[in-house]
């Protein structure tokens, strides 16, 4: 490589450091084990998995007929729902194993709680229901009561069933319809069924040894306590006072609760295997004057700008102009999208390296200036690439180590936390006493619905959906597949994916919509791809699905790349989500329909 392509504030020399500093950083965190290193909140640990919010009614089994089911109550079950009467759907039942709508936002009600994503495009159908949010970036109370919005708008609350699980689907050929069981022993039939169980719903905990030994409190964040810590969302856990309070995990979550944790709590322990990339949040209140200037198509124009930028294509005015936006180059790595094809690959993957280099120059050096302590400075710098993990943003969270009743342990020589006592949690040959342990250690990826196996789906001929997709996936779009007639799954398989994820859902279930109301036009009974059709698109795929594996495996581990043991079949549509859009617009124009019905 020319050195011409070496920037002057980047010598050769301080690249080749970096990528040794990174690879030694990886190397210390990597367990054998990969994700078998966390147990699952089911069985005996099933309790953390129980829906804190709403009571459990008891009621009968349902056994009735309707024209169709969504599985799911978060945004992409609320989306489908939304469309599925929009496309003249009456008969509408969801299901979801919360007691209310709201998927993650339902789950997660943690102290601190905000989207990401600016609330403009990451909160859908604000146009349809009526609402300009409040904050750029919404607390999730905010969010929570949106998601209820939809439903009342939608008319979704009219035959939900919550705290059910569905167990089974089963085609009946003759009769063109599902047999939907569950785990209430509701047992009837659909014509439809649209699967939105999510990939991020189940939480996890860390295994580790002596976990059932500790004789104070524990829970998962996404199951908060508030009965235990007092206050709510906006803080003021005031049950914490005189309480030492361990929290295990430095993700996404963390970055949001551990400034309320330590204004509460007696001391606050940290427990970090891999630090965070911590950028400026800069959240405010959304003022009246931007309100006043919306005009109708408002939230698509923003949304499609925001996804344009965010991977790789241009737009001429940059409507979010945030971190996101500001690091679009960066994510292409994990996100697909456009690239500049300008330039020979190799010269483009070491440019993107440099500008990765620089950009994580600029979070460590942001370290430096806001924690006082050198060696909790050093502790809390991230070594690795910037889309190897989750970007975070806050305003607080780094400033939190400067408090003398905060402390944080670094475990990643220890291979993460090494046991817990009745009263302790250890690390090496270090206990800290602690009262209480909160896992802020996220959710177990992709073990919702048919993928995992969790959800038996039986099509055409009792042929098993996971034995049709014996060598791997076998879909048109990602959406149905040949032999599962009237069957359609919301999510990134075979499909695309973006930071956005709930822009992406808004697409399929409008694709989904689509095809619905089409079947009702033609009096169309089933609506299912052919083999050729699924073959072909499975040739797209693998044509196109971006090569990120030494991306991955080159990563600090977690759940991005399989804790460090990345799959080595992609299965995103290479040229990324604006495209994929476009490709759906441009199937549904040009007869796609005709192929399916």
């Amino acid at each position: 490589m020319s050195a011409n392509y070496i920037p002057h504030r980047l010598s050769a020399v301080e690249v080749d450091a970096l990528r040794a500093k990174y690879q030694a950083e990886r190397d210390r965190r990597i367990r054998p084990e990969g994700a078998a290193q966390y147990r699952r909140a089911a069985g005996e640990w099933g309790f953390y998995a129980t829906d804190p919010y709403t009571p459990r009614a008891e009621r009968e089994p349902v056994t009735d007929r309707v024209e169709a089911v969504v599985v799911g109550g978060g945004f992409g079950g609320l989306l489908a729902g939304a469309r599925l009467r929009q496309a003249g759907v009456r008969d509408l039942r969801m299901i979801d194993e919360a007691g209310d709508f709201g998927g993650t936002w339902y789950w997660n009600r943690y102290p601190g709680i905000h989207c990401d994503i600016e609330s403009t495009v990451y909160m859908p159908l604000l146009e349809e229901v009526g609402y300009v949010p409040q904050w750029r970036y919404a607390p999730g109370e905010e969010i929570r009561q949106h998601a209820i919005a939809i439903a009342k708008r939608f008319e979704l609350y009219d035959d939900t069933l919550f705290h059910t699980r569905v167990t089974e689907l089963r085609w009946d050929d003759g009769a063109g319809e599902w047999t939907v069981t569950t785990d209430r022993g509701d047992r009837f039939t659909s014509r439809y069924v649209v699967l939105s169980s999510g990939t991020l719903s189940q939480p996890k905990l860390p295994g580790i040894p002596g976990i059932e030994e500790f004789g104070g409190h524990t829970f998962h964040t996404s199951r908060w306590d508030y009965g235990y810590t007092g206050g709510d969302q906006t803080g003021g856990l005031h049950k914490l006072a005189g309480k030492k309070v361990a929290v295990v995990g430095t993700g996404a979550t963390a970055i949001q609760i551990v400034p309320h944790l330590a204004r509460d709590a007696e001391h606050l322990y940290v427990f970090q295997r891999t630090p965070s990339t911590v950028d400026v949040r800069d959240n405010r209140p959304i003022d009246d004057a931007f309100k006043a200037s919306l005009q109708p198509g408002w939230q698509q124009e923003r949304m499609d700008n925001f996804l344009t930028i965010v991977t790789g294509g241009h737009a001429e005015t940059d409507l979010i102009a945030d971190g996101w936006t500001a690091t679009a180059k960066l994510q292409r790595q994990m996100l697909t999208g456009s690239v500049d094809s300008n330039l020979p690959a190799e010269e483009r993957e070491y440019l993107d390296e440099l500008a990765d280099f620089r950009k994580m120059n600029e979070i460590r050096a942001r370290v430096d200036e806001i924690v006082d302590d050198p060696a909790t400075a050093e502790l809390l710098k991230p070594w690795y690439r910037y889309m190897c993990k989750r970007p975070t943003f806050s305003d607080h969270y780094l400033q939190t180590f400067n408090r003398p009743d905060v402390t944080l342990v670094d475990t990643a020589d220890t291979g993460g936390i090494t046991r817990m006592t009745a009263t302790s949690v250890v690390v090496g040959e270090t206990a800290y006493d602690v009262d209480c342990v909160i896992f802020a250690t996220g959710f177990e990826v992709g073990i919702s619905g048919v993928v995992s196996g969790t959800l038996p789906v039986y099509g055409r001929g009792g042929m098993p959906l996971l034995g049709h997709w014996r060598n791997g996936p076998r879909t048109l779009h990602g959406f149905f597949s040949h032999g599962f007639p009237n069957l359609f799954h919301l999510g990134s398989l075979q499909n695309a994916a973006a930071v956005n994820f709930v822009h992406v859902l808004q697409e399929q279930a409008t694709h989904i919509g689509a095809l619905v109301a089409e079947a009702g036009k033609r009096g169309a009974a089933r609506i299912e791809p052919s083999a050729e059709a699924e073959e072909g698109w499975i040739r797209v795929i693998r044509e196109t699905a971006p090569d990120n594996f030494n991306f991955q495996a080159e990563c600090t581990p977690g759940y991005y790349n399989g804790e460090g043991k990345p799959r080595p079949v992609n299965n995103s549509y290479g040229p990324g989500p604006v495209a994929f859009h476009d490709l759906l617009r441009e199937w549904r124009a040009g007869g796609g329909f005709d192929e399916v019905m």
